[in-house]
């Protein structure tokens, strides 16, 4: 199965240990397909260098490393695609 992770799921995987999430990314990577939007990739490195400076490049380098599916988001997605309760979640 293909799973998409949203930007602050994987945040408090990748930045903020503890044993649940080490255990949700491994068994996403390891049993499922991750899918990653470009939308999430560049706001994750946006909000951690933001945020967390003294950790993007140990993110940098995970994002290297991390077996996921990337999927582009269009600048400018076509409205109406299919419903979503959040609009700004629609990138995602």
């Amino acid at each position: 199965m293909r799973v998409m992770i949203d930007t602050n799921i994987l945040i408090s995987a990748l930045l903020f240990l503890n044993s649940q999430m080490d255990a949700l990314i491994v068994r996403v990577t390891t049993e499922h397909q991750l899918v990653l939007s470009s939308y999430v990739v560049d706001e994750l490195l946006n909000v951690v260098r933001r945020k967390f400076r003294n950790k993007f490049e140990a993110m940098d380098l995970l994002l290297s490393r991390l077996p996921y599916e990337l999927v582009y988001t269009p600048e400018h997605p076509e409205p109406g695609l299919f419903e979503i309760r959040d609009e700004k979640d629609y990138p995602v």
